[in-house]
C-alpha cells in the first residue's frame, strides 16, 4: 500500500466524518443538551463501536450480514429501536438531563459512553462504510491485505475521533450559556429526545444501497 493511497483514504474518511449521520447527530444531541464531558464520552463510545465494525469487517462477518437481507433488516431494526428508546426516555424526563454533581457524574458519563458505543455498533450503515470503502483502497495482489485493512481502519477511526473531539468542543462552547438557563436546558433535552426518535424512525425506513 503506497503513501498516496493512504493519504487518499484519510482524506475520504475526513469528508465522510463531516457528513451528518446518526452518530454525529447523537454526538450533537448529547453535547448540546449536557455539555462537553457528555459529548466527549459519547465520542469515545462511538469510536470504540467503530473498532468493533472494523474487527467484524476484517474477519468478513460484515459481508455475510450485508449479503443477507434478513440479517441486515434485523440489525437495522434493533438499532432503530434503541435510538427511539433513548429518545422517548429524554422526552419523558422532567426538567433537563444536566449531568449530576459529585460521585454520580461518573455513572452518568459511563452510561453516555456505552450509549454512544451501542449507537455505533447497531448502525448498519457503519458496517456498510467499512465493507464498501476499505476495498477501494486495496490492491488485489496485496501480500498483506489484513495488515493493510487494519491500518486503514485505524487511520479512519483516528480521523473520526479527532473530528468528533473538535466538534464537541465547538458545540459545547457555543451552547454553554443556553444550558445554564433551566427552561432552555429543559427544551434542549426535549429537542434531543425528538432528534433521537427521528433518527430511529429514519434508520428503520432506510434501505441498503
Amino acid at each position: 500500500m503506497s503513501l498516496h493511497t493512504y493519504i487518499l483514504f484519510v482524506g475520504a474518511s475526513l469528508v465522510l466524518c463531516l457528513v451528518p449521520g446518526p452518530d454525529m447527530l447523537f454526538l450533537r444531541g448529547r453535547t448540546i443538551a449536557q455539555g462537553r464531558m457528555a459529548g466527549l464520552c459519547a465520542a469515545f463510545g462511538i469510536n470504540l463501536g467503530a473498532y468493533v465494525h472494523l474487527l467484524v469487517a476484517v474477519t468478513g462477518l460484515s459481508a455475510l450480514v450485508l449479503a443477507s437481507a434478513t440479517a441486515f433488516t434485523a440489525l437495522k431494526w434493533v438499532g432503530a429501536a434503541y435510538l427511539v428508546y433513548l429518545g422517548l426516555g429524554a422526552l419523558r424526563s422532567k426538567g433537563s438531563l444536566a449531568l449530576p454533581l459529585g460521585d454520580t457524574v461518573t455513572k452518568a458519563l459511563r452510561l453516555i459512553f456505552w450509549q454512544g458505543f451501542l449507537s455505533d455498533v447497531l448502525n448498519p450503515k457503519v458496517a456498510l462504510f467499512y465493507i464498501a470503502l476499505l476495498p477501494q483502497f486495496m490492491n488485489a495482489h496485496d501480500p498483506s491485505p489484513v495488515k493493510h485493512l487494519v491500518a486503514l481502519g485505524v487511520a479512519g477511526n483516528m480521523v473520526g475521533i479527532a473530528t468528533s473531539i473538535i466538534y464537541v468542543f465547538l458545540a459545547a462552547r457555543m451552547t454553554s450559556a443556553l444550558r445554564r438557563n433551566q427552561a432552555i436546558s429543559s427544551w434542549l433535552t426535549k429537542a434531543m429526545g425528538a432528534l433521537f426518535v427521528g433518527l430511529g424512525l429514519k434508520l428503520a425506513t432506510e434501505k441498503i444501497q
